[in-house]
C-alpha cells in the first residue's frame, strides 16, 4: 500500500475513533444522579440530585412520537414510562469480591448502616435489587438535603465512598450489572470484552471468573479491549484493584480486532461481551441534556459501527460459546435491527438465546418484531420502500424489520 493509502487508512481510523468518542461524550455529559467515572455506570453518592440541569425541560416531541408510534412499551404503561424517564437516577451499588468476603461486607452494611434507617419515617429505605444473586446489590434514593440533615445517611455515604476506594463496593448502575450476569461465566472460560472502558462490567466479569474461592488462579482469562487509548487508562484504574493475574488490556479497533495467538493456534472465546458505542437515549435519567439533543441521526451514524463490531465478535466466538450484545439505547435501529442482521448473516451458525429465566425478579419485555424508522425530516417510515430517494443513504434497508417469513426464523421476541 502506498503512502497515500496509509494516510487514508489512518484518517478512516481517526474518524471512527472520533465518532465513538463523540457518542460516548454525549452519553456522559450529564451529572444528574449517577455521575461519570464510568460512562454508563459508576456514580458519586454525594452528587446533588438537581444540578445545572434543574431548569431543563425534560421533553422532546420527536423522541416521544417515535417511541410511542412503535409501541416500545405497552400503551397502558406509556405515561408511567415517560414519568420514570424524567426522574433522577438512583444510586446503586453492589458488593464485590469472593462470596464469603462479600457476604461479610454485606452483613456489616445491614447491621451498622441499614438498620439505623429502619426507625426513620423521613428516609426512604434501601431497596434490594432482587434479581442480583446473593442479595449483594442495592439501590438508594438519596438527595443532598437528606445527606446533610440525617447523620446516619452521612455515615452511610462516607462508608460507601471508603469501601469503593478499597474495592469492596462498586457503585454501578443497575442496568450495567445485567450483561455480565447473563454471560454465565465459569472459571475456565476465555472471555473477550470488546468495548471495555471504562471498566465496571469488565471488573464484574473478572469477579465472576474468580467465583470459586478454592481456586484463586482459574484457568480462564479476560481480554479487555477498547479503541480509545485514554479510556484504556481508566480501564486499568478500574480493574487493578482486583489484583487478578487473569486479565490483559489491549487497545484496538474492535471491528477489526486481530486474531490472538496462543500456543499453536488462534484464540476462540467462550464468552464475549459486545457492549457497543451507542446514541445512549436509554440514559436520559442520568444525562438529561439528551432531552434537548436527541435526534434520529445519532442512531443512523452508529448502526454500521455497531454491526461491524458485533460481526467481528461472532467471528471470534468459539463453537458453543455465548455473546451478549448490549447498548444503552432504546432504539431498535441500534438493537433489534443489528441482531436481525447478525442472525441472517450467520444463519445456521448462531441463534438468539432466551434468557427470560436467568434473572428472576427483573422486569423485562420481549424484543420488538415490528418497528419504524424516523428520519431527519421527522417523518416516520415503516419500510425502506417508503423512504424518499434523498434519504435512502441515511435510512438503509437493514435498519427496517425483515419480512415476516424471515422474522419467524429469527425469534427476535426472545429476551
Amino acid at each position: 500500500m502506498g503512502r497515500r493509502g496509509h494516510k487514508k487508512q489512518k484518517a478512516f481510523r481517526r474518524s471512527k475513533v472520533d465518532a465513538i468518542r463523540k457518542a460516548r461524550s454525549e452519553k456522559q455529559q450529564g451529572t444528574d444522579g449517577q455521575a461519570a467515572v464510568d460512562g454508563d455506570e459508576t456514580a458519586a453518592v454525594d452528587r446533588p440530585r438537581v444540578s445545572k440541569y434543574e431548569d431543563l425541560v425534560k421533553e422532546n416531541a420527536l423522541l416521544e412520537k417515535y417511541y410511542k408510534t412503535m409501541n416500545l412499551v405497552p400503551e397502558d404503561e406509556w405515561d408511567a414510562f415517560l414519568a420514570a424517564l424524567r426522574e433522577p437516577l438512583p444510586v446503586t451499588f453492589r458488593v464485590t469480591g469472593f462470596r464469603s468476603h462479600a457476604f461479610a461486607v454485606m452483613n456489616l452494611i445491614r447491621e451498622q448502616y441499614f438498620q439505623p434507617l429502619e426507625s426513620s419515617t423521613a428516609i426512604e429505605k434501601p431497596k434490594e435489587l432482587v434479581w442480583y444473586p446473593g442479595s449483594l446489590a442495592w439501590q438508594l434514593n438519596l438527595s443532598r438535603n437528606q445527606l446533610r440533615n440525617f447523620p446516619e445517611l452521612q455515615k452511610l455515604k462516607e462508608f460507601l465512598y471508603e469501601q469503593t476506594e478499597h474495592g469492596n463496593i462498586s457503585r454501578q448502575e443497575a442496568v450495567s450489572m445485567i450483561p455480565p450476569l447473563v454471560l454465565d461465566i465459569q472459571p475456565h472460560h476465555k472471555i473477550l470484552d470488546m468495548c471495555a472502558a471504562p471498566g465496571s462490567k469488565t471488573a464484574q466479569i473478572i469477579e465472576c471468573l474468580h467465583r470459586d474461592e478454592s481456586n484463586p488462579i482459574p484457568s480462564g482469562f479476560v481480554i479487555a479491549n477498547d479503541v480509545d487509548n485514554k479510556r484504556c487508562y481508566t480501564l486499568v484504574h478500574q480493574v487493578k484493584r482486583l489484583e487478578s493475574p487473569c486479565f490483559a488490556i489491549i487497545n484496538h479497533d474492535a471491528s477489526n480486532l486481530p486474531n490472538l495467538k496462543f500456543q499453536d493456534g488462534n484464540i476462540s472465546f467462550d464468552r464475549i461481551l459486545c457492549d457497543v458505542p451507542c446514541s445512549g437515549d436509554g440514559t436520559l435519567r442520568k444525562n438529561p441534556d439528551l432531552w434537548k439533543k436527541w435526534n434520529p441521526g445519532h442512531a443512523f451514524s452508529l448502526q454500521s459501527i455497531q454491526l461491524r463490531i458485533a460481526t467481528r465478535g461472532i467471528q471470534l466466538l468459539a463453537p458453543g460459546g455465548l455473546m451478549v450484545y448490549s447498548t444503552c439505547s432504546m432504539n431498535p435501529v441500534e438493537n433489534e435491527s443489528v441482531v436481525a442482521q447478525l442472525l441472517q448473516t450467520f444463519e445456521g451458525h448462531i441463534s438468539l438465546v432466551d434468557i427470560s429465566d436467568k434473572l428472576p425478579g427483573l422486569k423485562t419485555i420481549p424484543g420488538l418484531t415490528k418497528w419504524c424508522v424516523i428520519a431527519k425530516n421527522h417523518e416516520v417510515y415503516h419500510s425502506y420502500d417508503e423512504v424518499p430517494t434523498n434519504l435512502q443513504s441515511l435510512a438503509r434497508p437493514n435498519m427496517f424489520p425483515p419480512s415476516s417469513d424471515i422474522l419467524e426464523r429469527l425469534h427476535l421476541e426472545r429476551w
